[in-house]
């Protein structure tokens, strides 16, 4: 089922941005030295900038239980965090095979929102994403025969959440005490064996609070697009969210658009440029190259929309 935005996403995040890569006591992290030795290991030169494009792609989550049976969250524990229905996993694995042969580019990591529907969507994908050779009958992940799991590496992050507040949780399922509980242990459990970085430390530190704005939330997740790939500058980048946040990673990025339809394990893709030089980068602009209908992604200008 699309999810269908009715409003204009704001973008109050200026670019580009210049980051100096120091830890506190003046020395590159070894997460930068890295970092700068995979940019340098292409370059002629090391004390020249060097142009690099990092690749982000924002994805939404499959086919949620609630919108298939309205009498699951009847006797459902967690009535505000369906799972996926079996077709829902098979568009996530398909979504990621997809991904894995047509992007041009390799999936380094994969960050995902803490809720159920997430993270057996980012399950099935990062399948894909690691299984070794093509079997054309492969519908899930249960169907994969050889996987490297050192191709990808997963995370939960909270920034990725869906929206808190009644505009996308009915107040019949929420819970009564506005705190959304997740058990990260048991939700990396069903993530392909040997793929978790648990040396990740999250950007947000807590679950959103009930009741954020949509404003808020809309800025959240524009800020976690850019916090995220601002952590892994010379890293692709997979974000499995939910339909807001892939709304905000188009509208938000690509000015003058308003996103109308987000479909199931529909997905953007954007871009941007950045030079290595010393101990330093600089990231430009963000450009989405995602069309509108070409990833299950529809939006219109502006103008469009009044006319």
């Amino acid at each position: 089922m699309p999810l269908t935005l009715g409003t204009r996403f704001i973008a109050p995040f200026p670019t580009p941005i210049s980051i100096r890569v120091k830890n506190r006591d003046g020395r590159n992290s070894l997460l930068h030295r890295k970092t700068l030795v995979l940019i340098r290991a292409t370059a002629m030169d090391s004390s020249e900038t060097k142009p690099y494009y990092q690749n982000v792609v924002v994805m939404r989550h499959g086919d949620r239980m609630d919108n298939f049976d309205p009498t699951w969250k009847i006797k459902a524990e967690r009535p505000w965090d369906p799972p996926l229905i079996d077709n829902g996993l098979a568009r996530a694995f398909r979504t990621g095979l997809t991904l894995r042969d047509q992007l041009g580019f390799p999936i380094h990591r994969v960050f995902v929102s803490p809720f159920l529907r997430c993270v057996q969507t980012a399950s099935e994908v990062v399948a894909a994403l690691c299984s070794v050779g093509n079997n054309p009958n492969a519908k899930t992940s249960r169907d994969v025969v050889s996987s490297d799991p050192s191709k990808v590496k997963v995370s939960i992050e909270y920034g990725l959440c869906e929206m808190l507040n009644k505009e996308t949780i009915r107040l019949d399922v929420a819970p009564k005490d506005g705190i959304f509980r997740f058990d990260i242990p048991k939700l990396e459990a069903l993530l392909s064996t040997g793929t978790v970085d648990h040396t990740f430390e999250r950007v947000y530190k807590e679950v959103p609070k009930w009741e954020e704005t949509v404003m808020g939330t809309r800025s959240r997740y524009q800020n976690i697009v850019k916090a995220l790939a601002d952590k892994y500058p010379s890293e692709n980048l997979l974000l499995v969210t939910h339909g807001e946040g892939v709304g905000v990673s188009v509208s938000g990025f690509l000015e003058d658009k308003t996103v109308v339809e987000v479909d199931y394990c529909a997905y953007s893709e954007l871009k941007r440029p950045i030079s290595f030089k010393n101990d330093s980068f600089t990231a430009g602009n963000f450009e989405v190259l995602t069309k509108s209908g070409q990833t299950g992604v529809t939006y219109f200008d502006n103008h469009q929309l009044v006319d």
